[in-house]
């Protein structure tokens, strides 16, 4: 008789035990899923591209100048497209600016190192107004 009262609490330290490893196999793979999903590297944009160098991030300014507005910043190792290039004012010894593809913003290319070829902006602009129409003869505005 004792055999059989002992049972029904057996079973239940068998279904607890169960569950309570279904419940960390399930915890476990979530976990590993995470962090592979939080390990896997960001797809790099489109070339041309460039990665921030600069540790305390960079400033996006409205025009290539430290004299223009800061429309945004970019953190160190992020990456962006980019549009063109021009020669602007020259920041540590680079004179170099980029054209942001995505905001029409500019960062300098001392803090930026790029990846693919950036054209200058009077061939790519130049390029752009082709494909735009003819404005009638005495259009205002």
């Amino acid at each position: 008789m004792a055999t059989f009262a002992a049972l029904p609490s057996l079973r239940g330290r068998i279904i607890t035990g169960a569950s309570a490893l279904t419940t960390a196999v399930v915890l476990g793979t979530t976990l590993l899923g995470a962090t592979a999903a939080q390990a896997a590297p960001t797809a790099a944009p489109a070339r041309p591209y460039g990665t921030v160098v600069a540790g305390d991030g960079v400033v996006q300014r409205q025009f290539p100048s430290t004299d223009s507005s800061v429309k945004g910043s970019l953190r160190y190792h992020q990456q962006v497209g980019l549009r063109c290039k021009v020669r602007a004012q020259n920041i540590a010894g680079n004179d170099v600016w980029y054209l942001l593809r995505d905001n029409s913003n500019w960062v300098s290319a001392k803090y930026v190192d790029n990846t693919g070829n950036v054209s200058y902006c009077k061939d790519v602009l130049r390029s752009d107004l082709s494909t735009l129409k003819a404005v009638p003869k005495g259009a205002k505005g």
